[in-house]
This record gives C-alpha cells, sequence and structure tokens, in this order.
C-alpha cells in the first residue's frame, strides 16, 4: 500500500518484520518445490505473476504519505499459486519494487505485510471456506473466491493498513476516515473486476493454472 520510510516507529516496524518472516518462512516450508521443478507451467504462473504484480503496482493514487490506493493482484495470486508461493511471489515482487526506487527497504517488512500477506492469507481462507461449504456450482469458485474474494481482501488490506497507521499514532482517526477510509470502497469494485477477469479467463482456457481450483467437485 505505498508506506514511505520513516513513516512508522520502530517498535510497530519491527513488528511487522517479525511478523513476515514468520509467514515467509512458513511458505518457504509448505510451498511445494517437487511440483514447482517438474511443472513448467507452474513456473510461468510464478514469474510472470511477479512480473505483473511489479508492473500493476506501479500505478497507484493518494494523498498523504502512506494513504495510497493501487490495484493489489493478491487474490489471483493466491488461486492460481496456492498461499505459499503466492506470498513468496509478492514478497519478490516488492523486492523489485524496492530496487526501482518505488518502495522503502525498511518499509518492506509493513507492506509486505499489509500488501502481500493480508490479502494473499484472505483469499486463502476464502477459498477454504467456500470448499467447506460445498459448493457444487462451478460459478460459486469464480464469484465466491475470485470476484467477492478479490474485494474483501483489498478491504481487510486497507483497514489493517489504516488500524496501524492509527496504533502507531501516526496519522489521527479523523484524518484516515476523510483521506483513506471513505475512499476504500472505490478500490473495492476495480480490484474485484481485475482479479475476477483474470480468474474466469484461466477457468476457461487454462483451468490447470489455477491450483486452489477442483475441477472434479464441480463437474
Amino acid at each position: 500500500m505505498g508506506l514511505t520510510s520513516g513513516l512508522i516507529p520502530l517498535p510497530w516496524l519491527l513488528l511487522c518484520w517479525g511478523v513476515l518472516l514468520i509467514l515467509v518462512i512458513a511458505a518457504l516450508v509448505c510451498a511445494d518445490w517437487a511440483q514447482l521443478v517438474v511443472e513448467r507451467p507452474l513456473q510461468h504462473s510464478l514469474f510472470a505473476g511477479i512480473l505483473l504484480l511489479v508492473l500493476a503496482w506501479q500505478i497507484r493514487a493518494g494523498l498523504s504519505p502512506g494513504l495510497t490506493i493501487h490495484i493489489l493482484g493478491m487474490t489471483a495470486m493466491t488461486l492460481m499459486l496456492g498461499w505459499a508461493f503466492a506470498i513468496l511471489a509478492g514478497v519478490v515482487a516488492l523486492i523489485f519494487m524496492v530496487l526501482l526506487g518505488r518502495e522503502s527497504l525498511d518499509m518492506l517488512g509493513v507492506n509486505g505485510l499489509v500488501t502481500v500477506a493480508i490479502p494473499c492469507l484472505v483469499s486463502y481462507g476464502i477459498v477454504r471456506w467456500e470448499k467447506a461449504r460445498g459448493f457444487r456450482n462451478f460459478f460459486a469458485y469464480l464469484f465466491v473466491c475470485g470476484f467477492f474474494g478479490a474485494a474483501i481482501a483489498v478491504l481487510v488490506a486497507g483497514l489493517s493498513m489504516v488500524a496501524l497507521l492509527w496504533m502507531s499514532g501516526v496519522y489521527s482517526w479523523e484524518l484516515l476516515v476523510h483521506e483513506y477510509v471513505r475512499y476504500l470502497p472505490l478500490i473495492l469494485l476495480p480490484e474485484a473486476f481485475v482479479n475476477g477477469t483474470i480468474v474466469s479467463g484461466l477457468m476457461v482456457f487454462h483451468p490447470q493454472r489455477l491450483l486452489t481450483l477442483d475441477e472434479s467437485r464441480y463437474l
């Protein structure tokens, strides 16, 4: 979400770094590296996803430092790659953003947590919920996990950033509401549309690229 250098107090900064590090280690352990080695389509999805994230995150809008809005794209990444590879891909994309000068290194922990980890885990949680409900309609996966999942993921990520900025004393609640919270609904529809369109395209032409899609349950 574009948090700028020196914005977050050090204790909160260290906390976010610690949580992100734990999640990255968990992703490294849980990722199916054997599958990645033998499946070339998965390799293509991973590397193409990283590139698309870097390109998409170049476009952003906002007023005060840290209060920026942009397409996250982590829901589509999660549905394609699973939560582990999605988190790793998002963190790698953030590292590229740092190298390009679009993000600051000290904010990598916070940006990684808000922009990558939280929307990824929310998206994966929605996938698990949809599976637990036992939906048999093919469109349930598309709309629940793709469109609505993306909207919910960016909403939770945005509110998490607002909570962090408020609890750490960076901005007052009134300013956060005035410059960010009231504009947050405007990003829900574009986020849902972009992620849902990508997922629907893959479902039609390359359903095997969606690792979280259990085709046998809908056919």
